[in-house]
């Protein structure tokens, strides 16, 4: 998407915020603002810092739309310069790692099989007779699930740009083969990292993910019987 594409996206926004109000979903937390769009000169700073590219349809939506705010689900983490230092804010936004962005994502998670293993090694409450020795064996296991799930290595070159609450995520790939798509990161449910796919089953470009929740946002508006 060029930025003559994304000419009207913030006015159509503004209009939605006046006529919806909280009949869409996440509304209550992002308020239908958009923060103000970023310039040249701070996108390239940005991406200095960060030392790649950003994928263009996301370049140009903080040139041209807003640096965050109001998108999908509870909003789009903010970019903003914190004491010189550029980053994202938000839920979970955290758990990007800055200075690894420049990585290329891996095309590949942890071993099915390996995953498999140890979700059969989980314990069950209903096996111990003492609720402490439960929570030890639960918490040395979710110690081995954390390293296997959560190893650092598994988001390089992906920022996570979103919360659908309960500790869900969304995150856009910045660098290597999927450079420029969404991804979900439901991890906390024990699901590994998938892509975002569009009606035709193709990987999700964040223009899509974007357009796609407008496109939504004002259906369920207009379906809202509040709104009458």
């Amino acid at each position: 998407m060029t930025d003559h594409q994304w000419a009207g996206v913030r006015r159509q926004i503004e209009a939605m915020g006046a006529r919806s109000g909280d009949a869409v979903f996440g509304a209550a937390q992002h308020g239908w603002v958009l923060e103000e769009p970023l310039s040249e000169e701070e996108v390239g700073e940005l991406e200095a810092q960060i030392g790649v590219r950003l994928p263009e349809e996301y370049r140009t939506f903080l040139l041209h739309v807003g640096a965050g705010g109001a998108g999908p689900a509870h909003g789009l983490f903010p970019v903003r310069r914190i004491q010189g230092r550029w980053r994202w804010e938000g839920d979970g936004a955290d758990m990007t790692d800055l200075s690894r962005l420049a990585e290329p994502f891996p095309d590949r998670g942890p071993d099915p099989e390996v995953l498999d293993a140890l979700l059969s090694e989980r314990p069950e409450e209903e096996d111990f007779d003492v609720i402490e020795d439960f929570d030890d064996a639960i918490e040395a296991w979710d110690e081995r699930w954390d390293a296997v799930m959560f190893a650092p290595e598994r988001t390089v070159g992906g920022v996570s740009i979103c919360h659908l609450g309960c500790a869900q995520r969304e995150l856009l790939v910045v660098s290597g083969r999927h450079r420029g798509t969404m991804w979900s990161d439901r991890r906390v449910d024990d699901v590994d990292l998938e892509p975002l796919l569009d009606g035709d089953g193709r990987p999700m470009t964040f223009a899509r993910w974007y357009t796609d929740w407008l496109r939504d946002a004002a259906g369920q508006s207009r379906e809202d019987p509040s709104r009458d």
